[in-house]
């Protein structure tokens, strides 16, 4: 029996309705009350992408104060490419739902897509940095020309294509700025496989994206490239490393977020690789989520804050910085903190074991924790020890996985242009 498609012990004790909901196959009902809390809980969020975006330049800040209080002045103007992918995203988000008029959403998007397309943004091979100055683009510090963030940005500018398919000039932007973005350029000579990045002093980054991670998204966009196309082998030529927790078995040793992110815009329910292992990556990262709850609860011996909806670990900010946490396998770091995010960028997923997290996250700790823009990035219930930040691809994680539970928005948007359903199948990703 194939890996992706083995009925572990826990799944078998779910239930055929839950494995059906897990496969995508029928959608998720519900109650009143947890809609309401989705539904605003995403506004909030939906407003960080308003207020910490600039209204010139339409780049969205890294990060900000979860109540909106004014951040320091060595971090206030710090733009983050990924975190603007996911705002351009939301923008379309926060017209379909009138949180905006149309025109000031279609507005902003426009500025975005200018700067990305025509400057200030700096841009190498069509490739962004990642930290850039949110008042003229221009990059921050150190920065890397990155792959993954610019991976974000041309996934948030393809669904607003799609969008505001009315709009010439943002269908033209968007376009433009996809088609500059030379994919054969970031492979640095391999054959197949993407390298993390580039810096001016230093040349290309030595890692490549060749293990499972984030990458789904990258590949298939290159493939699906018309102007500076990866060969569809790419998609097969990263390693699937098999794993298992506790009876659950799934493909890849990575942090949650790596689940999350690129089957936000990606719709692979109820669709399978034709080739190799024939993975399901939707059903992939359903069983993932499941395992990492497991996992959470396994952490109660030693962290007792966690519990079976008091979980949920992934990259985020912690109390000496920002960490790369998780698991399984677990990471060096852990310390017990909670990491909101992490069950609620899954609620596309596996709704029955997230929403529950969600909702008693909010009911236990309240105001503390729950602010302006959502909840705050991390706390930690054993040592008191909250965030007093929200980041924006965390938001914008929690932002996309809401609205594709509620109605499936993101997904409907970006798989309508002709590229995506191009990639699939070039890649041989077929519904089952």
């Amino acid at each position: 029996m194939e890996l992706n498609a083995e009925l572990t012990r826990r799944e078998l004790l779910l239930g055929s309705a839950v494995a059906a909901l897990a496969a995508g196959a029928t959608k998720f009902k519900l109650p009143r009350q947890d809609q309401e809390l989705l539904e605003d809980l995403a506004h909030r969020c939906f407003l960080y992408f308003w207020e910490q975006t600039d209204p010139g330049t339409g780049i969205a800040r890294d990060r900000a104060h979860a109540d909106a209080s004014e951040y320091p002045e060595n971090g206030r103007y710090v733009g983050s490419t990924g975190a603007t992918g996911f705002a351009l995203t939301g923008f379309c988000i926060g017209a379909q739902r009138g949180w905006v008029p149309q025109a000031q959403a279609r507005e902003r998007v426009r500025a975005t897509l200018r700067s990305y397309a025509n400057g200030p943004v700096v841009n190498e091979h069509g490739w962004f940095y990642h930290f850039i100055d949110v008042r003229d683009g221009q990059r921050h510090t150190n920065s890397e020309v990155s792959t993954s963030d610019s991976t974000w940005l041309v996934a948030g500018a393809l669904t607003c294509r799609q969008y505001f398919h009315e709009d010439a000039e943002i269908r033209r932007l968007a376009s433009n700025i996809y088609e500059r973005v030379d994919y054969r350029w970031m492979l640095n000579g391999d054959p197949y496989l993407l390298s993390h990045g580039w810096r001016p002093e230093t040349g290309f980054i030595k890692f490549r994206y060749a293990k499972y991670c984030q990458l789904a998204c990258m590949y298939l966009l290159g493939i699906g490239s018309r102007t500076h196309a990866l060969s569809p082998e790419s998609w097969y030529a990263w390693d699937r490393d098999p794993y298992e927790y506790d009876g659950f078995h799934y493909y890849g040793r990575s942090l949650l977020w790596t689940y999350q992110y690129p089957f936000a815009w990606w719709d692979f329910r109820n669709r399978r690789e034709t080739r190799g292992l024939k993975v399901d990556w939707f059903q992939n990262s359903c069983t993932a989520t499941r395992a990492h709850r497991e996992f959470c609860i396994d952490l109660s011996k030693q962290f007792p804050g966690y519990s079976a909806n008091i979980w949920g670990i992934t990259s985020s900010a912690g109390p000496g910085g920002y960490k790369t946490w998780g698991g399984p396998p677990p990471t060096k770091n852990l310390d017990g903190t909670v990491v909101p995010c992490a069950s609620a960028g899954s609620l596309m997923f596996v709704p029955d074991i997230c929403m529950p997290a969600v909702r008693a996250i909010k009911e236990k700790f309240g105001a503390k924790i729950y602010q302006r823009y959502g909840f705050v990035d991390a706390f930690n219930p054993n040592t008191g020890w909250q965030a007093a930040d929200v980041i924006g691809i965390d938001i914008g994680i929690t932002l996309l996985s809401i609205e594709n539970l509620l109605t499936e928005n993101v997904w409907k948007w970006f798989m309508a242009g002709a590229d995506g359903r191009r990639a699939f199948d070039l890649a041989g990703i077929e519904e089952i």
